[in-house]
């Protein structure tokens, strides 16, 4: 049997002008995953990461506490959803034609700057439901049902190395929610909420081989401290 570990990066900036970059705390996270694993004693065969800044620094950090991983390999199809283009682009078309989701958006620009994350994370699940839906669609980002084929070919890819493979894959929390609701055989639905659950830096683990998979643990942070572990 083989084993497959997804691990979201570390803490990004999700309120700066530049959101694909790890914050001071997310490279200590992702150092920390590292180092989890080599005082484990576990050491990847395969190594791969997203197209993503975040993605790619996570993985690389992770990887700098052992010098016995191999090179890293990046795999677009490991990208997470486009959350900017779902708040840059779909939100204003959804807050023109619904006037609760525009009710929404004001209350997070009002809202103080500890009430920050709550609201915006309300905003978001709404229009994610709907991006996910397909009623909320724009030329410009990637649509749910690509989103879900690209990840499921990369998993598909993933669960067809040999036997005893140690896979490390390094991602975001819409590729992890995705992949366990498909492992799990649950609704697209569930794939959403398992992403807003997914916390930085986390480990999710399953068990692969002879045409099974299997989850053995979801969303482990015991490699951070309490002060090292976040959500956004």
């Amino acid at each position: 049997m083989s084993d497959l570990r997804l691990i979201r990066h570390g803490q990004a900036t999700p309120f700066e002008a530049d959101t694909d970059r790890l914050s001071p705390l997310g490279e200590t996270q992702a150092r920390a995953v590292g180092a989890a694993f080599g005082a484990e004693g576990w050491v990847p065969t395969h190594v791969l990461h997203g197209p993503l800044v975040r993605q790619r620094r996570s993985a690389e950090l992770a990887a700098g506490q052992a010098a016995s991983w191999p090179e890293a390999t990046q795999d677009a199809r490991l990208a997470e959803f486009d959350g900017d283009g779902l708040i840059r682009r779909l939100a204003p078309l959804l807050a023109a034609r619904d006037e609760a989701f525009a009710a929404q958006v004001a209350a997070f620009r009002a809202s103080d700057p500890r009430e920050r994350n709550r609201t915006f994370q309300a905003l978001l699940e709404t229009v994610a439901d709907a991006w996910q839906a397909g009623t909320l669609t724009h030329p410009d980002v990637e649509g749910w049902a690509a989103f879900r084929a690209r990840v499921l070919a990369a998993l598909s890819n993933l669960l067809a190395l040999p036997g005893g493979s140690r896979v490390a894959v390094f991602t975001s929390g819409g590729v992890i929610g995705l992949t366990l609701a498909h492992v799990l055989d649950a609704p697209d639905a569930t794939a959403l909420r398992l992403n807003w659950r997914v916390r930085n830096a986390s480990v999710t683990r399953l068990t692969f081989g002879r045409g099974r998979v299997s989850l053995d643990s979801f969303n482990e942070e015991a490699h951070l401290l309490p002060g090292e572990r976040s959500w956004r």
